[in-house]
């Protein structure tokens, strides 16, 4: 099993639609990120935890799963980077690779330590977008291979039908 790990903050500080949204509304950057990476998660069979800090959320540890991928706002005193190295060490085991996707060089070297690979915010983009348009190249080829009518007409019959649609005989 693989299961990438996402610092929230830090993809949002990377990704250019991203940052546009958080100038106006930090909430839609996280959703718009959650979203995404749902799709992601759908795609490769990654299982996503996106982490994010504590940061405009008052009180205790939050946890939740919104469209299947599990999202955690730390506790107020914990960063991101340490609830992510925890995780790293909690989830590791023989059948699961763990992947980090954070640009912070800090945090990429802690997570080497914990057997887990790294996962720049821009190859992250690179990925995502690069699943995004085979996700629209599937839909589109399943659009194409799907007949416009349930059930086959001949050309005279699918004229009769179209007369007695408009009302003439």
């Amino acid at each position: 099993m693989n299961i990438l790990l996402v610092d929230g903050y830090n993809i949002i500080g990377a990704w250019p639609e991203l940052i546009h949204l958080k100038r106006k509304d930090l909430a839609a950057a996280r959703d718009r990120l959650i979203a995404i990476m749902s799709e992601y998660q759908g795609y490769t069979g990654y299982k996503v935890i996106i982490v994010f800090d504590a940061y405009d959320v008052k009180g205790l540890e939050k946890k939740y799963n919104n469209h299947k991928v599990e999202v955690i706002f730390t506790k107020v005193e914990e960063t991101a980077d340490e609830r992510i190295e925890k995780l790293a060490i909690e989830l590791n085991n023989i059948k699961t690779q763990i992947y980090v996707a954070t640009s912070d060089f800090t945090e990429q070297w802690a997570i080497f330590g914990q057997g887990a690979l790294r996962v720049s915010a821009r190859e992250l983009l690179i990925e995502t977008a690069n699943v995004e348009r085979k996700i629209i190249g599937r839909v589109e080829k399943t659009r194409e291979n799907t007949p416009t009518v349930k059930i086959p007409l001949s050309e005279e019959v699918a004229e009769i039908f179209e007369k007695w649609r408009r009302g003439q005989k």
